[in-house]
């Protein structure tokens, strides 16, 4: 699919805020309605939008312990990917998981409460996973940019 200057418009416009109603768009944008509509359904049917979702505020739900946590496995077989990556999307605390070059074989990003939450989400379920070699924990500080928009 060929996305136009149009497209990549409407896209910034809806990754700064995606409740913005047809009508909203099409104002920005100078198009009809009709036709601000029809540009977000083909990007939805043709897989350049895939969700929409609302962002919470860490510290107002008690989850704003952020944690970057470096994991190897024991051996770089087949099975073992498949088993950790299994197990490690049920883990709700991970909110993202990366398969990375380098050092360690994936980094996880994990939101919990304060330390001793994050001790017993070590202990009680990263730890008792099967085939981890060793882990290695990063604790921010504080936030220097945060952004969820794709530069088009």
């Amino acid at each position: 699919m060929k996305i136009d200057t149009i497209d990549k418009k409407l896209l910034v416009l809806l990754q700064k805020d995606s409740k913005q109603t047809s009508k909203q768009l099409s104002l920005s944008l100078g198009l009809s309605v009709t036709a601000v509509y029809e540009r977000v359904k083909k990007l939805e049917r043709e897989g350049v939008i895939t969700k929409y979702v609302a962002l919470l505020d860490k510290n107002k739900i008690g989850k704003s312990f952020l944690v970057f946590c470096h994991l190897k496995l024991e051996k770089h077989t087949k099975e073992n990917i498949v088993v950790f990556e299994r197990e490690i999307n049920k883990l709700e605390e991970v909110i993202e998981c990366f398969h990375v070059s380098g050092d360690y074989d994936y980094i996880l990003k994990i939101y919990v409460k304060d330390m001793d939450e994050y001790r017993d989400f070590m202990v009680n379920k990263l730890t008792t996973l099967k085939h981890i070699a060793s882990t290695h924990s990063t604790f921010t500080i504080g936030k220097v940019k945060s952004s969820n928009a794709i530069i088009l």
